[in-house]
C-alpha cells in the first residue's frame, strides 16, 4: 500500500514549476513538521534572513513562507577577498489539513529558526465519550425498551417460507 505525501508532492509541484529560475533567485527552506498534542509545529530553517523579510500567509489548505536575503549592496571601495553569501528568496508552500484554526496560527523567529504553531480547531479535536456502567446504560435502556414493545405488540409473526414447529 503507497501513501500519497500531500508535502512531498506539493514539494515537486513548485519545484517544477520554479526550475526556469536561476538556483540563487530561489530556493527552498528545509522544514521539520510534527503534531504536539492540539496542534501542528512547522520549523522552517531562514538563516541569514531579516525577521521583516519573512512573510507567513494561510488561507484555507494551504500555508506559505515566503522570505527575501539581499546581501547585494553598493561597493564602496572593498576588495573583496571571498564572497559565498548570495541573496536568496525562498517561498515554500505546505498544504493544510480542514482541522487547522486559520485564525490562531502563531510565528516566532528565533536564532535562525521560523517557528509556525498551527492549533487545530476545537470541533476536530478528539472527543471522549463517558461509557455508563450499569443497567441504567442507555444501550440497556434502549434493549429493555424494545423488549417491551413486543410484549405490548404481541407474538412476532412466523415468515411465510418458516416451517413453524
Amino acid at each position: 500500500m503507497m501513501l500519497f505525501d500531500t508535502f512531498k508532492e506539493l514539494d515537486r509541484i513548485s519545484s517544477a514549476f520554479f526550475s526556469g529560475l536561476p538556483e540563487s533567485a530561489l530556493s527552498s527552506a528545509p522544514v521539520n513538521l510534527y503534531r504536539e498534542d492540539d496542534r501542528y509545529v512547522v520549523e522552517a530553517d531562514l538563516p541569514g534572513f531579516d525577521p521583516s523579510s519573512i512573510d507567513v500567509s494561510a488561507e484555507p489548505g494551504l500555508l506559505t513562507i515566503r522570505a527575501d536575503r539581499d546581501t547585494s549592496r553598493e561597493d564602496h571601495g572593498e576588495r573583496w577577498l571571498v564572497r559565498e553569501r548570495s541573496s536568496a528568496r525562498v517561498v515554500r508552500q505546505l498544504a493544510l489539513g480542514d482541522e487547522v484554526d486559520l485564525d490562531a496560527i502563531a510565528a516566532d523567529y528565533r536564532d535562525g529558526v521560523l517557528k509556525i504553531t498551527l492549533p487545530v480547531r476545537a470541533d476536530a479535536l478528539p472527543r471522549k465519550v463517558a461509557v455508563a456502567v450499569g443497567s441504567s446504560a442507555p444501550a440497556q435502556q434502549a434493549i429493555e425498551s424494545a423488549g417491551a414493545a413486543e410484549d405490548v405488540a404481541g407474538p412476532k409473526a412466523v415468515p411465510a417460507h418458516s416451517v413453524a414447529s
